[in-house]
């Protein structure tokens, strides 16, 4: 597999070089034409500081702080104290090294929110295959629009922490965005899994068509389909200079894995557009991916988004679950289902993206995939793994995600989509 290059990354300032306003606050701003102002501070020695149980600064060596990777006598934790910004919607964090414990807290409206812990993102790429393995993050949260932030990290300070502020701007278009209706070709076709393996088989590990909205493989003309509506890359306003190189296609689809992004859940409709940017830019320019992760968003109201590029209807391969990319297609809620529980819309959204996706391919929603693990933190490379057809990240990574409370509606999920496929089949699925 050739590694697909990274496009460049956020400007890197130097300590205490980060743009700020006449009265001090850390600035964002956009550039190359972007509309998603952004700012990537780093949380060195000038702004990490050890700080006690009580909250007071524990000096260490004149006051210099401890290198990463170090305790300080009587430090339980390190802190930035609060910062004073410009506004910002989302945030996220980098670093080098081993996992640390990480907590934020935001503020908005002059009051500031209770700590959140940050777990290290579980999502992304293959090695190998895009991005920089060594680098390490968190996912990135919608927090609405803030003014402040403060991070702290227990334990050990991790090598080279970075903090990312994302403020995607909301364009007129957002409040009205409507989905593209299901592409049909000449009546006659077959639209099940025999369409799409004669499809695939001829371009096994050859790059995808590079358009970023090309539906790809289209099912033939009937009174129902499948085939869900999509607001495309186009609708949430992808800026397709971001991302590099062309889509690659997997030889097969075996599984769909249901992610949650960990956002707050009190986002707009007319939000998710943006939202959908600073996502992007964060993959991409932050992380050096090759594109946003997920194949599929879906948000808490039931919409189904189209993420990476490279045609919904072809087996894109995503940066979504760590190991087992390969197979399979992502499907992440936006939310965050430890918290609040998934609308009958969500769980209806899910379930006609994987109806969709695994009809075409011939699984069974309610069985079990073997498949092989090119490496997580959970499988080591090479390791095979019995999984269900749909699951949940956490069954393949350390990780929480989807959220207790959607991944306990996976079974419903598995049972709802077997049932539209019957339904699709027997010919008694409404249009």
């Amino acid at each position: 597999m050739v590694a697909v290059p990274a496009i460049a990354a956020l400007a890197r300032w130097g300590p205490g070089q980060e743009p700020t306003t006449p009265d001090g606050r850390l600035m964002l701003s956009a550039d190359d034409g972007s509309d998603v102002g952004e700012l990537e501070v780093a949380l060195d020695d000038r702004r990490l500081r050890p700080v006690d149980a009580s909250g007071r600064v524990v000096q260490d060596d004149g006051g210099a702080g401890a290198p990463s990777g170090r305790r300080v006598a009587g430090a339980e934790t390190w802190s930035t104290g609060p910062l004073e910004t410009t506004s910002f919607a989302m945030l996220g964090l980098t670093w080098r090294g081993s996992d640390p414990v990480l907590r934020v807290r935001t503020r908005s409206g002059g009051a500031w929110a209770p700590w959140r812990s940050t777990p290290a993102l579980a999502d992304g790429p293959d090695a190998g295959v895009e991005g920089d393995s060594s680098l390490r993050a968190t996912d990135v949260t919608w927090v609405g629009r803030c003014d402040g932030v403060e991070v702290a990290v227990d334990g050990p300070r991790p090598e080279d922490l970075r903090l990312v502020l994302l403020d995607p701007a909301g364009r007129p278009t957002d409040a009205s965005v409507v989905p593209d209706e299901p592409p049909t070709t000449a009546a006659g076709g077959s639209s099940g899994a025999s369409t799409v393996s004669a499809t695939v088989s001829s371009t096994v590990s050859a790059r995808a068509d590079d358009g970023a909205d090309d539906p790809g493989v289209v099912p033939a003309a009937s009174t129902a389909t499948l085939w869900p509506k999509l607001y495309s890359r186009k609708t949430w306003g992808a800026d397709e200079s971001w991302r590099s190189g062309t889509p690659t296609r997997n030889a097969t689809l075996q599984q769909v894995h249901v992610h949650h992004t960990v956002n707050a859940n009190d986002y707009s409709r007319a939000e998710t557009p943006a939202l959908l940017r600073g996502m992007y830019r964060y993959h991409t320019k932050s992380l050096g991916w090759s594109d946003i992760g997920y194949n599929f968003l879906v948000d808490r109201f039931g919409r189904i988004w189209v993420g990476r590029a490279g045609g919904p209807g072809r087996n894109v391969r995503g940066a979504h679950t760590l190991g087992f990319n390969d197979t399979s297609t992502g499907v992440s809620v936006i939310g965050n289902f430890e918290t609040a529980r998934p609308s009958k819309a969500v769980i209806f959204a899910v379930t006609r993206v994987a109806a969709w996706k695994l009809e075409m391919h011939g699984r069974k929603p309610a069985g079990t995939a073997t498949v092989r693990s090119t490496g997580s933190d959970r499988y080591s490379a090479g390791a095979t793994v019995k999984l269900p057809v749909i699951d949940g990240h956490r069954d393949t990574n350390d990780t929480a995600c989807p959220g207790s409370l959607l991944y306990a509606q996976l079974p419903l999920i598995r049972k709802r989509t077997r049932r539209r496929i019957a339904r699709f089949k027997d010919g008694t699925l409404g249009a």
